[in-house]
């Protein structure tokens, strides 16, 4: 599954289950992959916050790698309130778990 097509059913999932959300996504250009973002590198994927909850997930393929700037922001974030997740597609039933959940 390519990451896309995972975000794309995240998507989907998170618009079923009434969570307000956002997701960066990089974009092709001259220069080759950014993210129309400022800030420090290696912010996760999306957002997403419901009644209370906040949500940030970083979302890779089952290979793909985190790279060290990502790291820290999670790690950075889950020192406070927020749920924070590395998800992949083989995380797929923990996932719909997690947004299914009430606060």
């Amino acid at each position: 599954m390519t990451e896309r097509d995972f975000s794309s059913s995240i998507e989907a999932t998170l618009r079923l289950t009434g969570w307000r959300w956002a997701h960066f996504r990089a974009a092709r250009t001259l220069h080759g992959w950014t993210t129309p973002l400022s800030g420090d590198a290696g912010f996760p994927d999306l957002v997403a916050v419901r009644d209370g909850r906040l949500v940030l997930a970083e979302l890779k393929t089952d290979a793909g790698r985190v790279r060290p700037e990502q790291r820290a922001w999670l790690a950075d974030l889950e020192a406070t309130a927020a749920e924070v997740y590395l998800w992949r597609p083989r995380d797929w039933d923990a996932i719909v778990e997690t947004l299914r959940a009430a606060a």
